[in-house]
């Protein structure tokens, strides 16, 4: 008997816009109403995924005055493994006077802040906001939104969220309303289906390893339509832009994660394969480093670190330098093997921080 299918899971964006949705159209029918703590309750709200509707459990609802309520959700992934499950959101909302802006989203405690102190509410999140709240809100009004994950702060230390510039909780990060778990082997032929869809309407992709890698993605301008998530099937999924046509495909990713196509490894699990720190120490001696150059990144613990020490001994530039044209050409060698076609790799490198490492153009 084969095993049950995945069950189906949301991101965390969906119940923090699941809460908000509750709370202002609780808030409403309160005033409506006129009838304190009496307005019914929710016990769910249908929600636009933008591409598809779905219903949302809702824990706890209130008015707490006749301008503000609070609607709790818990994030519910699914059948994936993610740390967020069963993690409350809550959604403060509150009905203020017009104001130049209709819909205001901020970030109470648990939800990270980016380095400049801004709500760390990316794209998707915010164009499902807006999906469900704007034809909510009276016109004489303005709404403010104020996410709050009180498990959120501890969560993020689970993390790699803060070398990222994502700093004193989660994100609310995504380009998709479905929990997909980037991983897992049976999402594969999911990927591919996105590759398929936009490689239809742009023949130049970009692939974003990891989810981290979209909000890098999204501070280089990189319009959402041409990226294409990838999870560890870097190499089934360059074949495929290949075979249907593609011209060029960046790719977008954490050095220490990308670097393992210079290696040949063109499934980035590290169950597979995890040979970073050799690639690394190989690069360095193919620049002319010393014996002991390549002690001390073979010494280090994480690519990073190795990134750190080389950057020390001044050969940072030069070895990354080597291994994303060892990417790139690697790359196009693979596509052309298993596609029989030509197509242009290009490679970005970030480090831990999302600081873009090294450029290997077209």
């Amino acid at each position: 008997m084969s095993p049950h299918p995945p069950l189906p899971g949301y991101t965390l964006p969906v119940f923090a816009v699941a809460a908000a949705k509750a709370a202002l159209i609780h808030l409403k029918n309160h005033l409506e109403n006129n009838l304190t703590n009496k307005t019914e309750k929710l016990s769910s709200i249908s929600l636009d995924l933008l591409d598809e509707n779905t219903e949302i459990a809702i824990a706890q609802v209130a008015v707490l005055d006749n301008n503000t309520a609070l609607a709790i959700t818990l994030s519910d992934p699914g059948d994936n493994l993610d740390l967020t499950r069963n993690t409350p959101i809550w959604a403060l909302v509150k009905l203020l006077p017009r104001q130049e802006e209709v819909l205001i989203l901020e970030a109470g405690e648990g939800l990270g802040k980016t380095e400049k102190g801004e709500a760390a509410i990316y794209s998707f999140a915010r164009r499902l906001f807006a999906a469900n709240l704007l034809p909510l809100i009276p016109e004489d009004k303005t709404v403010t939104v104020k996410i709050i994950l009180p498990q959120g702060r501890e969560l993020a230390k689970r993390t790699s969220n803060e070398a990222f510039g994502i700093l004193e909780g989660l994100a609310l990060l995504g380009t998709s309303g479905i929990s997909q778990p980037l991983s897992a082997a049976d999402h594969l032929d999911e990927f591919r289906g996105i590759l398929r869809e936009k490689v239809k309407r742009d023949r130049n992709l970009v692939f974003c390893i990891g989810a981290n890698g979209y909000s890098v993605a999204e501070r280089l301008s990189i319009p959402e339509s041409v990226i294409v998530p990838t999870g560890n099937w870097l190499g089934a999924l360059l074949v495929e832009a290949g075979l249907y046509k593609a011209e060029s495909v960046l790719l977008l990713g954490y050095q220490g994660k990308l670097i393992k196509l210079a290696g040949g490894i063109f499934n980035t699990s590290s169950h597979i394969a995890d040979a970073k720190l050799e690639i690394i120490a190989a690069a360095v001696v193919e620049v002319g480093g010393n014996i002991e150059a390549v002690r001390a990144v073979l010494e280090v613990k994480t690519a990073d670190e190795a990134h750190k020490k080389l950057i020390e001994l001044g050969l940072a530039d030069r070895v990354f330098g080597n291994l994303a044209e060892k990417i790139s050409r690697k790359a196009q060698s693979y596509v052309k093997k298993y596609a029989d076609v030509e197509m242009k790799v290009g490679v970005v490198l970030f480090d831990r921080k999302g600081e873009v490492i090294c450029r290997k153009q077209f």
